[in-house]
């Protein structure tokens, strides 16, 4: 091989890998700034204490309802979730619920409603968790879409429709 030719080789051998590592501390800068870095590394206890972080789903794609027993429209859009649920977690989806609420509020609205997807009680650091997601008003239900790779797809400060969250829901999964 010529020198020139390994030169231009080693050359861009180093700007492939350069191009590389930029594109995944892009990602992860991007990432940090949505709030989704954040989201993924809380960890809340599920409704038998058992401590999770929304971790464990990344590679699904996941949907985050932040949400309320008192809420009236997180009442409403709950079973309705639950049955997205149930359509799409064969296809790499999963819902989790974030409840503001003690947790044994939230197992008997989950009786109630037949809500099957993991719900989790948060604590007083939810406010700024969601307020990094771009929650300023801290209002529910407030719902966070990721997409395989943990980074935020969708938001949304109130109730979902169906049609809403199967077009998100479809248009990640292409």
């Amino acid at each position: 091989m010529t020198p020139g030719r390994r030169d231009a080789l080693i050359v861009g051998a180093v700007a492939l890998g350069a191009g590389a590592a930029g594109a995944l501390v892009g990602a992860l800068t991007l990432q940090s700034r949505s709030g989704a870095a954040a989201l993924l590394s809380a960890a809340y206890p599920d409704l038998s204490g058992r401590p999770r972080q929304l971790l464990e789903w990344q590679g699904r794609v996941l949907l985050c309802n932040f949400w309320a027993t008192w809420c009236e429209p997180c009442r409403e859009e709950m079973p309705m979730l639950a049955e997205l649920r149930e359509k799409y977690v064969s296809k790499g989806v999963e819902f989790v619920g974030i409840g503001i609420d003690p947790a044994a509020k939230l197992a008997e609205f989950a009786k109630t409603y037949q809500i099957r997807y993991p719900l989790l009680v948060a604590d007083a650091g939810v406010a700024g968790l969601m307020h990094g997601l771009g929650n300023g008003p801290g209002g529910l239900p407030f719902s966070v879409v990721l997409d395989r790779s943990g980074s935020v797809a969708y938001r949304r400060l109130g109730a979902l429709a169906r049609q809403e969250v199967e077009e998100v829901l479809v248009g990640l999964l292409r």
